[in-house]
């Protein structure tokens, strides 16, 4: 099994914690590795969150930047048992998986890392299955460089992949993977998870 498929399971698979505001975690160690997962949408309120396509100033880092608001609010349920699982136990390397709504959350739990854990940069790895967009704008060069081991994993024509529209002003953070067939399936189907574990165990 490749590691595309591995970290994919295992987000599908994983145990999840319950938070304020539709956020959906899990934390997992293996020796001084760290893993954080975050769940696809699972609630009424994880789907009001993505459909809140306000954008709004990220004002906790600075530069001040701008994303999702409906993803903000939801990482922000999941931030602090974040923070209490790094000061737990030291670890050398981190990776954040999200699929979907967890996608999202990802791409911001990713980069607060990168932000408050300068220690951790050169190992700290990111994916982010059927990932919406997040940032608003594209991320300018001061922030860019945050997600440069944050890859957002595609299946071709899934349309969740594709909000909010670029018209509105969205990017994607971080770099573009993509699998599977143009035109092989649908735009709802692209995004199943099914559909994700037959393309990404094509891969080597």
């Amino acid at each position: 099994m490749n590691r595309l498929e591995a970290y994919f399971r295992a987000c599908l698979n994983a145990t999840y914690e319950q938070g304020e505001n539709g956020a959906s975690w899990a934390v997992e160690r293996d020796g001084d590795s760290l893993f954080l997962l975050f769940e696809h949408s699972n609630g009424v309120v994880d789907w009001l969150n993505n459909l809140n396509f306000h954008a709004v100033p990220y004002r906790d880092m600075n530069p001040v930047w701008q994303c999702h608001g409906g993803f903000l609010r939801s990482w922000k349920g999941a931030k602090p048992a974040i923070e209490q699982a790094l000061a737990e136990a030291p670890c050398r390397r981190v990776t954040v998986i999200g699929y979907s709504h967890g996608a999202a959350l990802a791409v911001l739990c990713h980069e607060w890392v990168w932000y408050h854990y300068p220690q951790l940069r050169e190992t700290l790895f990111g994916f982010g299955y059927g990932c919406p967009r997040v940032l608003y704008g594209c991320a300018p060069p001061a922030i860019a460089g945050r997600w440069r081991n944050f890859f957002v994993v595609r299946n071709l024509d899934d349309a969740v992949t594709h909000l909010p529209p670029r018209v509105m002003g969205y990017c994607h953070a971080g770099n573009l993977l993509t699998v599977g067939e143009d035109g092989k399936y649908s735009g709802i189907d692209a995004h199943r998870p099914e559909s994700y574990l037959a393309e990404l165990a094509k891969l080597p």
